[in-house]
């Protein structure tokens, strides 16, 4: 993260002006369009970020990409951070508006991670266990697979760690197998 506190600064002014203006799901809207813009492209964020492409440039390059996708505020927002040099900013502005938006609203991040990837009805009813068990009132459950797991999940929320998986397990045996307390009572 480049400058953590002025995306916070930005992403706030821009809760506050949706909020004023009522349009915050709209522009909740736009931010999750753009988070996913920039995750699924490198190239949009070099551009971004790069000292040799001109502003006006990169006016146009993010006008053609968001065309009729979203809103006039965050049209505008987007030609505000142009003008004022923080266009490498964006994906961190994103990102800080989306954590704001969820601590408004109450949603808490969730992030599950299996050997395999999970049914709609599983990832309903682990949403469910982790609501209830957390006394959380909304729960935004993100999923990754990484098959090194073997089996089992690991679980992630407010900065709590669940690790329940069979290579966590695995580990923990090789490691008190690694120890051998009885070889120096052999002498």
């Amino acid at each position: 993260m480049q400058h953590p506190r002025i995306a916070g600064r930005y992403a706030k002014s821009l809760i506050d002006l949706a909020t004023e203006q009522g349009a915050l799901e709209t522009v909740y809207a736009d931010m999750k369009f753009l988070q996913s813009l920039c995750a699924a492209s490198n190239e949009f964020v070099n551009i971004l970020r790069s000292p040799v492409i001109k502003g006006d440039k990169k006016q146009q390059i993010i006008a053609a990409v968001t065309t009729n996708k979203i809103g006039k505020l965050t049209t505008a927002f987007n030609t505000l951070l142009i003008n004022k040099g923080r266009e490498s900013d964006l994906p961190e502005i994103v990102n800080a508006f989306i954590d704001q938006y969820n601590a408004i609203q109450g949603i808490h991040k969730v992030t599950l991670t299996t050997a395999v990837e999970l049914s709609e009805t599983m990832k309903k009813s682990i949403t469910d266990k982790v609501s209830a068990a957390a006394n959380l009132s909304q729960v935004e459950l993100h999923t990754k697979v990484n098959d090194a797991l073997i089996g089992g999940f690991i679980l992630e929320f407010n900065n709590n760690l669940v690790d329940a998986s069979i290579l966590r397990d695995l580990n923990d045996i090789k490691k008190t197998f690694s120890q051998n307390l009885y070889i120096h009572n052999i002498r």
